[in-house]
């Protein structure tokens, strides 16, 4: 799995509509993850920095609308595309006016898709330059290489490595779930196997591995990077 390539979540209770989309995408190489319902959407947006949500209008329980107006009254950055059968201008402006940087109607063409998506990422890219370089402590670490430095040097780290702390990094200081982070980083689900890659960085990065100042551990769901 590329990294670097631009993460969507797709939000949608249509499980055909859910696939179709998907596999689209991913042929043109988007990284992708999915959510039936808005509750789900929440803890995946919790826990990982999407560059675009595709958000279904018409969901049970919350719905697409109501989503949307929650995550942009709380200063939500991330662009979110409406998708909707309901097609009429009222809907479209209301969808809009609540803060959805695009709207399109159902049935659409995959191409037309592509191009909105492709559109709302280039023109968000701009608005992330800043976090292009995460800092914490004498660290500076390049989101777009992978290059860690310290004090303004390289600093050797492992591919394993530097996948790992990307993941934190990216997630813009906010804890991500260990089964999150384990299922990113294509590992086995046990407290073992993500603590070694954990442990391993932080011999690495931190003064005192016992009380971590950067790889902090979040009780009762993962681990976060604090970054200034």
């Amino acid at each position: 799995m590329k990294l670097n390539l631009p993460h969507i979540l797709i939000v949608d209770d249509d499980k055909r509509i859910l696939q179709l989309i998907n596999h689209y995408l991913i042929k043109n190489n988007f990284r992708i993850s999915t959510a039936d319902n808005a509750l789900m959407a929440r803890e995946k947006i919790e826990n990982i920095e999407f560059d675009l949500i595709v958000l279904d209008i018409m969901m049970p329980g919350e719905s697409g609308l109501k989503l949307t107006d929650s995550l942009k009254k709380n200063n939500f950055k991330t662009p979110i595309l409406l998708l909707s059968a309901l097609g009429n201008s009222d809907d479209r402006i209301k969808g809009l006016e609540i803060g959805a940087n695009d709207y399109l109607t159902k049935p659409f063409e995959p191409k037309e898709l592509l191009l909105r998506i492709k559109n709302l990422i280039q023109g968000n890219k701009y608005n992330k330059q800043k976090k292009r370089i995460v800092k914490f402590g004498p660290y500076a670490f390049n989101l777009k290489n992978e290059i860690l430095k310290k004090n303004g040097k390289i600093f050797i780290l492992t591919s394993s490595e530097a996948k790992l702390l990307y993941i934190l990094a990216k997630n813009d200081g906010k804890p991500i779930f260990r089964h999150n982070l384990s299922k990113i980083l294509n590992i086995a689900d046990t407290s073992r196997a993500l603590d070694v890659q954990i442990t391993r960085l932080r011999n690495k990065i931190e003064n005192n591995k016992k009380f971590p100042t950067y790889i902090q551990t979040v009780r009762g769901r993962g681990y976060v990077l604090k970054i200034e």
